[in-house]
């Protein structure tokens, strides 16, 4: 083959380079371009028990495993030659539009994650007009927050603890807070056994030992974050020292029964969302007793290890509730075609955790809003796959859980 010398013209293409990022958060944060990259990012710039206690699950961690793996079984079904240039992934969560089927979750502690903590997520999701649920567990308190995100549509999670007078207190401030919904997480009587924790020896605040001076000097932002902001602490709750499980066995109510719930429902007056649901009977139990929505959630497998998977109790606990109670899912959800495809085997809308904490972790209110940009530019890319336009449109047609064969017999 004859060699010639390449004119400029044709060099000139190759010569091209990306936009120039001169922030570090920025470069790192761009490169990512999944839940899973943003993930590995957390990974490298927080603490090894900073990462365990957002990564981690109760005992074995079989119930987090199963929850993902759910996901990676889901099959679509696409139609072709549908106009998919124009895709709404709008609906309706509690009489509220929200642009897609998500709800940022209530995780506790966030402000250990990074110190822009709960304010930051409140503002990503009022921003993308998603709800953002507050949790008891939360380091920044009903008040704080709704001066952060105003026009958020904020919602309070609540658990039960033995001294109802302090809980009462709580629903009232979250009430004149303004915010509108009321989720009440039913799964947490005793703590589950989160052998990460134990294992890192995480305790609140964190505990100096020779480990943790090494972890100072792996990573020094975070550490000088901590140090020259706010001191990390609960919001609501003046008990510290020791783990978070320690607090949940000294604090919550380990007696509360659907009684309670009736009591709760006298205090609140708005929406009110039981999470922790996981057979039919018990979504019946509370729809019965007045709940306008479930979460169908094991925990994030962070309680009950070897509990039901979600998305696998998703159509029975559907079928059983029917149109009397709207139906969340959360578990495993790392990509916008999870939301897609929980939506199209019958839920009303997921709830994410560990999508966006790892985004906090990566880089802050701006970590975040990478997290839900990819959840929506997968949403969207899924939805036009599959050939379908609006949400209302998705139903078991277009996703379904494929068998697993297991072993072979001998």
């Amino acid at each position: 083959m004859r060699r010639r010398v390449p004119r400029w013209s044709e060099l000139r293409p190759y010569l091209r380079t990306g936009p120039v990022r001169l922030s570090p958060v920025e470069r790192r944060l761009a490169s990512a371009a999944t839940i899973w990259d943003l993930r590995s990012v957390a990974r490298r710039h927080v603490p090894r028990a900073v990462f365990d206690y957002v990564d981690g699950a109760a005992e074995t961690e079989t119930s987090l495993r199963r929850s993902r793996d759910s996901f990676a079984r889901v099959e679509f079904v696409p139609r072709v030659l549908r106009d998919v240039s124009d895709v709404d992934l709008s609906t309706t969560i509690l009489g509220r539009e929200s642009a897609m089927p998500l709800v940022f979750a209530p995780t506790g502690f966030t402000r250990l994650m990074h110190q822009e903590g709960e304010p930051s997520v409140a503002r990503v999701a009022a921003r993308m007009s998603i709800p953002y649920a507050l949790s008891t567990l939360g380091t920044t308190s009903p008040e704080d927050v709704a001066a952060a995100a105003p026009d958020a549509d904020r919602w309070f999670q609540l658990y039960l603890w033995n001294d109802r007078d302090a809980a009462l207190d709580l629903v009232r401030r979250a009430r004149e807070s303004g915010f509108r919904v009321l989720i009440l997480t039913v799964d947490t009587p005793v703590a589950g056994a989160r052998l990460r924790d134990v294992h890192n020896g995480f305790t609140i605040p964190p505990t100096l030992s020779l480990r943790t001076l090494v972890d100072i000097g792996l990573h020094p932002g975070w550490w000088f974050d901590k140090l020259t902001t706010d001191p990390l602490q609960f919001a609501v709750f003046t008990e510290t020292g020791g783990t978070v499980a320690d607090l949940i066995n000294r604090v919550f109510d380990p007696t509360i029964t659907v009684a309670d719930f009736a009591w709760l429902r006298d205090a609140w007056t708005g929406p009110i969302v039981i999470k922790g649901i996981q057979t039919p009977d018990d979504a019946r139990l509370v729809v019965d007793a007045g709940a306008d929505a479930i979460v169908i959630s094991n925990h994030g497998g962070r309680q009950l290890d070897r509990a039901p998977t979600p998305l696998e109790q998703l159509p029975a606990i559907k079928a059983a509730v029917g149109d009397r109670a709207e139906v969340y899912l959360d578990g495993g959800v790392l990509s916008g075609a999870d939301v897609i495809a929980s939506v199209a085997m019958g839920a009303r809308a997921v709830l994410v955790g560990r999508a966006y904490l790892y985004g906090l972790m990566a880089g802050g209110e701006r970590g975040v809003a990478r997290s839900g940009e990819l959840l929506r530019t997968e949403a969207l890319r899924t939805m036009r796959l599959l050939g379908v336009r609006r949400i209302a449109d998705l139903d078991a047609s277009s996703a379904r859980l494929r068998d697993v064969a297991g072993p072979r017999p001998d």
